[in-house]
């Protein structure tokens, strides 16, 4: 069994251990712009220049113009992190799309089963150790990133950041009080 390209379509691998997330609701539960940098290691112009850009918009909600803030889920600062350390590791930004998008096709506990390993110019996903050793003794890795690993990070990370419920909605106060002003009319 070797290692595919994260070209390749993904194959499915079963969580030996269980869904690692139990008790988050990610689809409740987000993080502004600056807790997102925070426990991603990463500035806030390259948060907002890698969502301007499309490397990674946030999955709960996106920005609505100015004033707006971003919320992203517990999956998007993992993916964050993990575009961090492939970019520091000196792999392409093409390829560090390439991977991001296989990797947003997948749900957390699938991610924290990967290691993407590398050879600084292709990412390959393996789903276990057999594809690694195989990667290895082909001379193809150079590095690798357990993504279950930056998963433990993150959660760490966040747990003394600030969450917010995806019910909380940014409130246009001019428009609010025009509604309340129309309705006592």
């Amino acid at each position: 069994m070797s290692a595919e390209p994260l070209e390749a379509a993904p194959q499915r691998q079963a969580m030996l251990f269980g869904d690692p997330l139990e008790g988050i609701d990610t689809d409740e539960v987000g993080y502004r712009g600056p807790v997102a940098c925070a426990a991603a290691g990463i500035t806030y112009r390259q948060l907002d220049y890698w969502a301007r850009t499309g490397l990674l918009q946030p999955s709960i909600r996106a920005a609505r113009g100015s004033g707006s803030q971003r919320l992203y889920s517990f999956r998007d600062i993992l993916v964050l992190k993990v575009v961090k350390k492939l970019l520091d590791a000196g792999v392409s930004l093409q390829q560090v799309r390439i991977a991001v998008a296989q990797l947003q096709n997948r749900g957390v506990d699938d991610l924290s089963a990967i290691t993407l390993m590398s050879d600084g110019a292709s990412v390959y996903e393996c789903t276990s150790t057999d594809e690694v050793i195989d990667l290895l003794q082909g001379g193809q890795g150079v590095f690798g990133i357990a993504v279950g690993r930056v998963w433990r990070e993150v959660e760490g990370s966040l747990a003394d950041l600030p969450v917010e419920h995806s019910e909380d909605r940014f409130v246009d106060e001019l428009a609010e009080r025009r509604r309340k002003r129309l309705s006592a009319s």
